[in-house]
């Protein structure tokens, strides 16, 4: 997330959600937002602070809103991040506010959860292990539900609906789901070997996405234009006087 966002620039980027993820620390716009639905619960040491003006260099303003209704005109925003923002909220609706309030050109990066990974085989066998009783030797459910999981291909044909063109698609995170630190950092040779064997079964993806707007067409800056010669009417002028006096001696 910090490389994909450091080099798109702009003047305007919005964070949906996951404020425990701060997805804009590396990007350079000089106007920040972060939304969310509700206030959130946040872990000890984690401060959202809600009093910050948009603009500084380390917090972005918060405020509270409903994603499929952001109060932002049309073609406003150069950049919207949504980190697992799909997954918690109505998918289509907040992608069509999305569209909505990105200018031509701009991006969209999405972070999801895979649906053929082993984190989503988890969530399924919770899900059935609960359904014949068993859920007590799961231990506790820290996974959305598997139906809520949203695979790269449904969220390609859904972008491209909408007018988007995929740029990136990465995936990662190809440990087992477990809710130990000291576990996942056992597995962690899982994700040195899974990027390279098997890269499309990783647990999480980010799609970074352009919306494309037909005919139009971005203007360059003005510095960039070349200047128009224009050729000089005194030495014409004196070209041309000096044609007739010669065929005057001739």
């Amino acid at each position: 997330m910090d490389r994909a966002v450091a080099d798109m620039f702009g003047y305007h980027a919005l964070q949906l959600g996951l404020p425990t993820l701060a997805g804009l620390q590396h990007n350079r716009m000089p106007h920040r937002w972060l939304a969310t639905q509700q206030m959130p619960a946040l872990p000890s040491g984690v401060n959202l602070n809600m009093d910050v003006q948009a603009g500084t260099p380390d917090v972005p303003l918060a405020f509270i809103t409903d994603f499929d209704a952001l109060p932002f005109p049309a073609a406003s925003l150069d950049l919207v991040v949504l980190p697992h923002t799909l997954e918690l909220s109505n998918a289509h609706e907040t992608l069509r506010e999305v569209e909505r309030v990105l200018v031509a050109e701009g991006r969209v990066v999405v972070c999801g959860l895979n649906p053929t990974s082993l984190w989503a085989l988890r969530s399924a066998r919770q899900r059935l292990w609960r359904l014949l009783g068993l859920g007590r030797f799961m231990g506790p459910d820290y996974l959305p539900q598997q139906d809520a999981f949203l695979g790269v291909w449904r969220l390609r044909d859904w972008l491209r609906l909408l007018g988007f063109e995929v740029e990136v698609v990465r995936y990662g995170c190809y440990a087992p789901a477990v809710g130990s630190v000291g576990w996942l950092q056992r597995f962690a040779w899982l994700d040195r070997l899974g990027a390279r064997w098997w890269p499309i079964f990783g647990a999480a993806y980010m799609v970074v996405a352009v919306k494309k707007v037909r005919g139009a067409r971005l203007l360059g800056a003005a510095w960039k234009t070349k200047p128009v010669r224009v050729a000089s009417t005194v030495v014409a002028g004196q070209r041309r006087q000096d044609v007739a006096k010669k065929e005057t001696e001739q």
